[in-house]
């Protein structure tokens, strides 16, 4: 329940509460339609505000997409059009300390041009924290603390073990700008929930843009297969779901016969689960903070995946998942709450998107874009109160070789994992293929999409990819 807040002077903004999931599946949420998955407080976090059914993220797994979101821009404008990642631990390679300080992962970052959504803030007396995953670079001029932020907890790269923080063996977690193995041990959403409570004790009193970029629930960045394969969720919140605790069991008790594939299965969706519902306890903790410092009424609050859900996670009614240009890897459930503006307990279909963020916060806090600054998105506010349509009739995606386009209700596919045409307004799990019979449609799909290839290869080059 929320709490009448403090009379707030006019002239202050509003405070701002963006939190992001990490491979969550559409339908891995109460309020998205789940009668599995336990999220009480994202679903009264729903109650209290608008959910967004036609939300799209602009890539199918986590950097640039994370990219965009601070930017409001597309990846191919940004320069993050891929991950910044390394691969050979995938093979089985531990990497030395001297390996890996020359390796793109540790190397690679966002353009240092690029204007991100806490450094736009600041004008209007902001005070930002980023508490969880970073993912846009390690050296110090990559780090949060170099893009606008005034504190950072967590980690730099895209994934890592969810109790010694490694990724692949190699520590991970920072303070501010030095790496720490401090907490080392602890399960890290906890830490994440830790210090953004002690961000609000000390900020509380002044206008501020906190940011919770959960891991949850990624898998696991660890060199054993067995645990990489899925999320790491504790044994508490395992609790709250005990059949899945049986069935995952059946590879230890062999005696029951169940084949091994059906508990390894059993076993990643529970970690998963427990991993949603350890993030939903965390987020709950955070809002309650907020109604403790009588600030709900005056903060902006949302909620969305990075990206589709992957692995073992439920993108039901949805094709695909993560790293897949159908819906299931690029359109993510979102909420947003902001009292006295959005109407508490109502659905949009509005066709929205991730870079609809940045422009929206500036002019809910008074500010306009710098001069100069490209954006990719919209002021969304008028669509969430209810007041007027989306202004967004297209959108456009492209993983190197995979390409997709959406105009209207039409969605356009090609990629190594399939493609077609498809009419989303009554097909929304792209099930059927109209390339044949709507040939025309699939021209003009096609076209709309060069004509973006062409704007975006004319923006101004930004790297760490783009050849300039």
């Amino acid at each position: 329940m929320l709490v009448a807040s403090i009379a707030i002077a006019d002239d202050r903004p509003p405070n701002v509460l963006l939190m992001v999931s990490d491979d969550q599946g559409y339908h891995d949420l109460g309020c998205f339609g789940s009668s599995e998955v336990k999220t009480p407080h994202l679903d009264s976090l729903a109650a209290q505000g608008v959910r967004l059914t036609n939300f799209y993220v602009t890539w199918p797994a986590c950097t640039p997409s994370r990219g965009s979101l601070l930017t409001g821009r597309y990846p191919q404008r940004h320069g993050v059009y891929d991950m910044i990642r390394n691969e050979a631990p995938d093979y089985g390679h531990h990497y030395t300390p001297a390996e890996y300080a020359v390796t793109f992962e540790r190397i690679g970052g966002m353009d240092v041009r690029e204007r991100l959504l806490p450094e736009l803030l600041k004008p209007a007396g902001y005070i930002s924290g980023i508490f969880g995953k970073w993912d846009l670079g390690v050296h110090k001029r990559f780090l949060p603390l170099a893009r606008g932020f005034d504190d950072f907890y967590g980690f730099c790269n895209t994934g890592i073990d969810y109790y010694t923080h490694e990724r692949y063996g190699v520590p991970s977690m920072y303070r501010n700008n030095r790496p720490t193995t401090e907490d080392k041990g602890v399960y890290c959403t906890t830490l994440f929930q830790r210090e953004a409570l002690r961000f609000l004790s000390q900020y509380h009193k002044q206008p501020f843009f906190l940011y919770v970029p959960f891991n949850a629930p990624h898998s696991a960045s660890n060199l054993d297969p067995k645990i990489r394969s899925a999320a790491q969720g504790p044994d508490r919140f395992k609790a709250a779901y005990p059949e899945l605790q049986a069935q995952a069991g059946y590879d230890q008790r062999s005696k029951y016969g169940k084949p091994a594939r059906v508990a390894n299965r059993a076993l990643r969706r529970l970690e998963n689960l427990a991993a949603i519902t350890c993030m939903d306890q965390a987020i709950g903790a955070i809002l309650a903070v907020l109604d403790e410092y009588k600030l709900s009424d005056n903060t902006i609050v949302i909620f969305f995946s990075d990206n589709g859900g992957g692995g073992s996670s439920d993108n039901a009614p949805l094709r695909g998942g993560k790293g897949r240009m159908f819906e299931g890897g690029i359109r993510v459930p979102c909420i947003i709450r902001y009292p006295g503006r959005i109407p508490a307990g109502t659905t949009r279909d509005a066709f929205l998107s991730s870079m609809e963020i940045l422009p929206t916060l500036l002019k809910a806090s008074g500010l306009r874009p710098p001069a100069g600054l490209v954006l990719d998105g919209y002021d969304m506010m008028p669509v969430l109160t209810g007041s007027a349509a989306s202004p967004r009739t297209e959108m456009f995606w492209q993983r190197k070789e995979d390409k997709a386009a959406r105009v209207g209700h039409w969605k356009w596919v090609a990629s190594e994992q399939g493609g077609g045409l498809f009419d989303l307004s009554g097909d929304i799990g792209e099930q059927h293929d109209l390339s044949q019979e709507r040939p025309d449609k699939l021209k003009e799909m096609q076209a709309h999409f060069d004509r973006w290839r062409r704007a975006m290869d004319a923006a101004e080059p930004r790297g760490p990819f783009r050849d300039y």
